[in-house]
């Protein structure tokens, strides 16, 4: 598997994000929350939500880079196929890229173990 982020890595449709959030775990931390749930497929796909409370569409649009970025480079670390969304909370906006990964890996971490349990 290489390093690309392609269409079939995302969740783009409203109802899925719906599924995941009636029928999957949430995990938190101080910036993010994690919904996340089996996934239909053979990988495992992303979804990103920023509302609007977090800040204009320059900051919504940085975190979600951040956290496509993050999940490009490290999805290798999450064991089974899962369909995550990852949902930005306000204390997000002003974050360094270094503390965005650094919240994002504790996340992964923990869903790995949950999903390991």
């Amino acid at each position: 598997m290489g390093f690309s982020f392609t269409k079939a890595d995302r969740i783009l449709k409203r109802n899925e994000f719906i599924e995941i959030s009636k029928n999957g775990r949430r995990i938190q931390d101080e910036y993010f929350i994690a919904n996340f749930a089996p996934g239909r497929f053979d990988r495992c796909r992303l979804g990103v939500t920023v509302i609007r409370k977090v800040g204009g569409a320059v900051k919504r649009n940085r975190i979600k880079r951040l956290v496509r970025e993050y999940f490009r480079l490290n999805r290798q670390l999450v064991t089974g196929h899962w369909d995550i969304n990852i949902i930005a909370k306000k204390k997000a906006a002003d974050l360094s890229s270094e503390k965005v990964f650094a919240s994002l890996q504790n996340l992964f971490d923990r869903i790995s173990s949950c999903v390991d349990q």
